[in-house]
């Protein structure tokens, strides 16, 4: 029998789960611990409306105060989990309290990278964006004229520096890779951001390898590139990736690969114990992947909540993200990985255009930027396993529905 459950992350995975538990009728205890004081919330708005001042912090909450008192949710906020006791199935919290459990879910999450304090990672004005407080630190650095130095071009560094132009800063971004969006992205939808962001005035130093921050009085004052360059900033948002968060698991002997290692039912290596999102691996089309995105914490915590309950249930997701950058949505649909072609579409209206991947002519993802139906239509194939005639898509007068 299923009654006390232990849901470990209070983030956007913890909050589908303990949703969905409820919602299939789970009767036991549900205890939700956080290490952050805030109740569940949205983290895409933080360093966009949030950051701008056009979102309150109460708007970020995934659920009102009131759900989870009506749902029979307990929180433990402020308070960190430092151990799970597998023998006695309890999670010790640091203040030692020991909460029981019949089922447990990891939904712990992941952290910024950080640049080395050997580096000058520790100086002030150096920056991350994951939390609220992060945020909170960085928001009165957000000022017309300041000189921010983004380090790391993948997409939370693109999307600071949208933020940081539309407040009139000037922006340059430092990636040591020859391009930007060297890891998650062709060279073709990296020209069209890098030249999205070129119009908007960011510079970039692409190819540029960060030898140290300097600083005086314990505040950064710029960056040194290897081979001489400074790049004079007042602060820097790093985005260098994540890491994710298996120390935990790690002590209590759980298996990990790239994360905290489950299968499609989103169970650890202990058939007690559970994780779903940007903690957890799992198994997809042959090979093990990790995602970091909204839709995975949510869908994955859907199909823990279903396990913990006993229901067999499989998760197989077509993954999909996004990012608003200025004026611009871009939306992804599938994975990238092992393409060998790749389709350039050109939006019907000016500022659209999409980016159709191939691997072995089969369609496996596509980068759509303000292209919604270029994205519909590509989601629905990959979903079908079906692929449109690559060289048709070059014709953007071609009807999408006609091509497949």
């Amino acid at each position: 029998m299923v009654d006390r459950i232990v849901l470990v992350g209070a983030g956007q995975a913890a909050a589908s789960l303990a949703e969905t538990l409820r919602a299939k009728g789970h009767k036991g205890g549900i205890t939700l611990v956080g290490d952050e004081p805030a109740p569940p919330y949205q983290r895409p708005p933080l360093s966009k409306k949030y950051l701008l001042g056009e979102m309150e912090a109460e708007r970020l909450w995934l659920k009102p105060g009131s759900f989870y008192e009506e749902q029979g949710v307990e929180l433990r906020l402020g308070v960190r989990a430092a151990a799970i006791d597998r023998a006695s199935r309890e999670v010790v919290l640091e203040d030692g309290t020991r909460l029981r459990y019949d089922r447990l879910a990891l939904t712990i999450g992941a952290r910024p990278r950080r640049l080395p304090p050997e580096m000058g990672g520790d100086l002030g004005g150096v920056h991350v964006v994951r939390t609220l407080a992060d945020v909170d630190a960085m928001a009165t650095a957000f000022r017309p004229g300041a000189r921010l130095a983004v380090i790391g071009g993948g997409y939370i560094g693109l999307e600071a520096a949208s933020v940081a132009r539309s407040r009139g800063l000037d922006v340059t971004l430092i990636e040591a890779a020859l391009r930007i969006l060297g890891r998650v992205a062709c060279a073709e939808t990296a020209d069209w951001f890098r030249a999205l962001h070129q119009s908007h005035g960011v510079r970039f130093r692409e190819g540029a390898v960060v030898e140290a921050l300097e600083g005086v009085g314990g505040r950064l004052t710029g960056v040194r590139l290897a081979g001489g360059e400074t790049v004079k900033a007042d602060f820097a948002v790093v985005g260098i990736g994540v890491q994710p968060n298996v120390e935990l698991a790690e002590a209590a002997h759980l298996g990990l690969v790239n994360g905290i290692a489950v299968d499609l039912a989103c169970r650890t290596s202990d058939p007690l114990i559970f994780a779903a999102g940007d903690v957890a691996s799992f198994p997809w089309r042959g090979r093990r992947i990790r995602l970091e995105s909204v839709q995975n914490a949510i869908d994955q915590a859907k199909v823990a909540a279903a396990s913990m309950l006993g229901e067999p249930i499989r998760y197989e997701p077509t993954p999909w993200f996004w990012s608003d950058q200025y004026d611009v949505k871009l939306q992804i649909a599938g994975l990238n990985l092992g393409y060998e072609t790749v389709i350039t579409r050109p939006g019907a209206r000016e500022g659209t255009c999409s980016h159709w991947y191939f691997a072995q002519g089969r369609l496996v993802a596509v980068d759509a930027m303000n292209d919604a139906r270029a994205y519909m239509s590509a989601k629905r194939w990959i979903e079908a396993g079906r692929s449109p005639e690559p060289a048709a898509l070059t014709d953007p007068a071609a009807d999408l529905k006609a091509l497949a």
